[in-house]
């Protein structure tokens, strides 16, 4: 319960943050982008927190990425540990 109560503090901090700019550090994608996209893609395939569409876009805008996709080509899909 407290490791639930934490993930949903955490995810609506990140929530409110990406609803004020599109990018984690501002307009364009940076390094921070990429390290956050393992932790967000995994809560987001976690489950347990909703309402978070600022989150689900940028997730959105991520994949569409060329480089992204190519990577996906290469390494395969996202997923979880134990899926």
């Amino acid at each position: 319960a407290w490791l639930n109560r934490q993930v949903d503090t955490h995810a609506r901090f990140i929530e409110a943050h990406l609803s004020r700019q599109r990018w984690f550090a501002g307009a364009e994608l940076s390094m921070a982008d990429i390290q956050m996209s393992f932790p967000a893609m995994a809560l987001l395939a976690r489950g347990g927190v909703e309402n978070l569409p600022h989150l689900t876009q940028w997730v959105q805008r991520v994949e569409l990425r060329p480089a992204w996709q190519k990577a996906v080509e290469r390494g395969g899909p996202f997923t979880l540990p134990g899926e």
